[in-house]
């Protein structure tokens, strides 16, 4: 169901209208984009997820609720810019990057160092997306990292997970997942993973007849968190929201954003010392390498939804997506940073939007409406307090489920990317070493072991030496599938 004017009916088969400026495409909603209302009540509900990004910024940087939350609303702001200027892709945070994030500056002793260490993050990050996007480079830069490495960075992300804050960590340590809350942790994640990852779940939502199940399904991880939620306040571990007007209806970001203009950003602090911009140089490229998995993984979500629909014309541009990334996180760089990071893909979400924009032009007109619809009515809701005052007390375990969801699928991606023992072996180590220490060791110790277990006297670089050399009896190849 569409709310739609005249100026945003399209020809069948032509893209939705717009207004055409350089690479970019400008869709306003109900101008050039219809308002798509069940798209409008999905965003009513996983709008918490987005909002969860508030308590890290809470517990990394000592903020204010009304400060980070301030962050929280321009962040929000600028997926539904991603939208408007012509990427159909619905942009996340940069999921397996975080715990890695989190243990990176959480090792920055001095809170002003912390805070330049995240800004010149993104700052480094937001360059090597538009430089990489307008070069085109960007595939073949990611093309050279060892599979081993890509794998021993999601590998390192998941153990950082595990053992972080959010996740085991002792409450003795100042753990504030399993041992700070174990009922709701428990029942939260486990509802989480069956509802995403469970075979018997999975297959049963595809029969026909199980709608609910089906609907489940779309909902991502929010029914865990709803039911952990309950839960945790049945058993005393929650708070039950109270005050719920206390603080007014709307929520105005201006006050806290002008705190965050002089203390928290590139313009109210200046460049850091070299130790920290070269550390978040190093930050820069994982994340990098991690996010350019989901920049392929939303094209070819595009690229398989374009063959259910003749009607609308929808342009695959990964390049428009590394530029639109890289412009979200220099802006908040220099204005509001937030350790999130400002990723290219919302999988869930995408996903979601996708299966219902299949089922046609009656039920989603075009794919720029769903997506638009979408982001904004979440930014929307981050301003409207009482919806806010809500969700608070779940916030830090909507970040445990976050975390842990993660911590799951990045080891599936890791080991499956990995097509042999010495590949898993260099990836364990690797990500061994990255949850314990810091970007940069676990990069070098990544690379070194990489060239010695994985090239060094390997059979391609022994080829180059045939014509000169008399031939050997080749070693067995560990060729395990």
């Amino acid at each position: 169901m569409a709310i739609m004017t005249k100026t945003s009916y399209r020809e069948d088969g032509a893209e939705q209208p717009s207004i055409k400026a350089g690479m970019f495409r400008i869709r306003l909603p109900f101008v050039h984009a219809p308002w798509e209302i069940p798209e409008m009540i999905q965003a009513m509900v996983v709008f918490v997820t987005g909002v969860s990004a508030v308590a890290y910024l809470q517990d990394i940087f000592g903020l204010d609720f009304k400060i980070a939350l301030a962050i929280v609303t321009v962040h929000e702001l600028l997926y539904f810019f991603q939208n408007v200027v012509g990427d159909p892709i619905v942009g996340g945070w940069i999921t397996p990057a975080l715990p890695l994030v989190t243990t990176w500056l959480l090792g920055f002793s001095d809170t002003t160092e912390r805070i330049q260490a995240l800004v010149m993050l993104q700052l480094i990050l937001g360059i090597l997306y538009v430089v990489l996007g307008v070069t085109g480079l960007a595939s073949k830069l990611v093309n050279k990292v060892p599979v081993s490495v890509k794998a021993g960075i999601l590998i390192g992300a998941g153990f950082s997970a595990v053992i972080g804050k959010y996740g085991f960590m002792s409450a003795d340590n100042g753990g504030l997942g399993f041992y700070g809350s174990p009922i709701s942790f428990s029942v939260g994640v486990l509802a989480a993973l069956f509802l995403l990852f469970s075979v018997g779940f999975s297959r049963q939502k595809s029969k026909p007849g199980h709608k609910f199940l089906k609907f489940l399904g779309k909902c991502g991880f929010v029914p865990a968190l709803l039911l952990a939620y309950v839960v945790g306040m049945i058993v005393g571990e929650i708070s039950l929201p109270v005050n719920v007007l206390s603080d007014g209806i709307v929520f105005n970001p201006f006050p806290g954003l002008k705190y965050v203009l002089q203390n928290f950003c590139l313009v109210g602090l200046g460049f850091p010392g070299w130790h920290v911009i070269s550390s978040a140089a190093t930050m820069a490229v994982v994340a990098y390498i991690i996010s350019f998995g989901d920049i392929v993984t939303g094209s070819e979500f595009l690229e398989d939804t374009k063959n259910y629909r003749k009607d609308e014309a929808l342009a695959v541009n990964p390049n428009l997506t590394n530029v639109c990334c890289g412009i979200r996180n220099i802006l908040q760089s220099m204005f509001f940073p937030t350790c999130t990071l400002s990723g290219p893909l919302w999988s869930a979400m995408m996903v979601t939007i996708c299966e219902r924009y299949k089922t046609g032009k009656e039920n989603m007109y075009s794919f720029f409406g769903g997506c638009i619809t979408f982001n904004l009515t979440k930014w929307l809701c981050c301003l409207i307090l009482p919806m806010v005052a809500l969700i608070r007390p779940i916030l830090p375990l909507s970040m445990s489920l976050t975390l842990m969801i993660q911590a799951f699928g990045c080891f599936y991606v890791a080991l499956g990317l990995c097509k042999n023992n010495t590949q898993r072996g260099v990836a364990g180590l690797i990500g061994g070493v990255l949850a314990i220490t810091n970007p940069q060791t676990g990069l070098i110790v990544g690379i070194i072991v990489s060239l010695v277990c994985e090239w060094l006297l390997s059979r391609e670089w022994g080829a180059k030496k045939a014509a000169a050399a008399e031939p050997v009896e080749e070693l067995p190849q560990n060729t395990e599938e």
